[in-house]
């Protein structure tokens, strides 16, 4: 029994040392070097591509304990943008988004697992939209880190996955090539 708690306390501690480590970044929306986007085949025939306009988040990171990192993303459904007023107008309507019933979309990531390179990792959380939350595991891929020239440090990272709509209680019938949507998630975050 002692050993057991002796154990549980001792990867308590590494656990909150390596967090301690990792550096705190802001994904940088201001200087829109990130990106929220969507696409859905069209008929079958072609894609839609769109993406949100309005989202925020932060993420922790660090290199030597890469497995320690933590991501929150919260999206404004009503930016919701595919080049076309209508459409837009139609997808934040009760048929799709029902944005003024569910006006946020959020991730938040339960547990990363990095490669032996520490440049491709699995990244599993909870994702909410339309009301609904799923756990989805998703794959990232570090794009690299370095001093910025005004003075700063930054982190860039893209992941894409495929939701099925009807998973989420959007089951507008859009033919059997639009039953899933691909979200791809584009970051640079700035070091606080």
């Amino acid at each position: 029994m002692k050993k057991r708690l002796l154990s549980t306390a001792l990867t308590a501690v590494l656990f909150a040392t390596a967090n301690a480590n990792a550096a705190d970044y802001v994904i940088d929306t201001k200087g829109a070097h990130a990106f929220v986007t969507f696409k859905i085949k069209h008929l079958g025939y072609s894609w839609l591509h769109g993406r949100f306009n309005t989202f925020e988040g932060d993420f922790s990171y660090d290199d030597k304990a890469p497995d320690a990192s933590q991501i929150m993303v919260s999206i404004d459904t009503k930016s919701i943008d595919s080049n076309h007023a209508e459409r837009d107008k139609h997808l934040r309507g009760k048929d799709f988004l029902n944005v003024d019933k569910f006006p946020t979309a959020t991730f938040k990531s339960t547990a990363i697992k990095f490669d032996e390179d520490g440049d491709e990792a699995d990244v599993t959380g909870e994702f909410t939209l339309h009301g609904v939350t799923k756990t989805i595991t998703f794959e990232i891929d570090k794009i690299g880190e370095g001093k910025d020239p005004w003075g700063g440090y930054r982190v860039g990272f893209e992941g894409e996955t495929s939701l099925k709509l009807a998973d989420y209680g959007i089951n507008y019938d859009l033919g059997p090539a639009s039953t899933h949507v691909d979200i791809g998630l584009f970051i640079e975050g700035i070091r606080k």
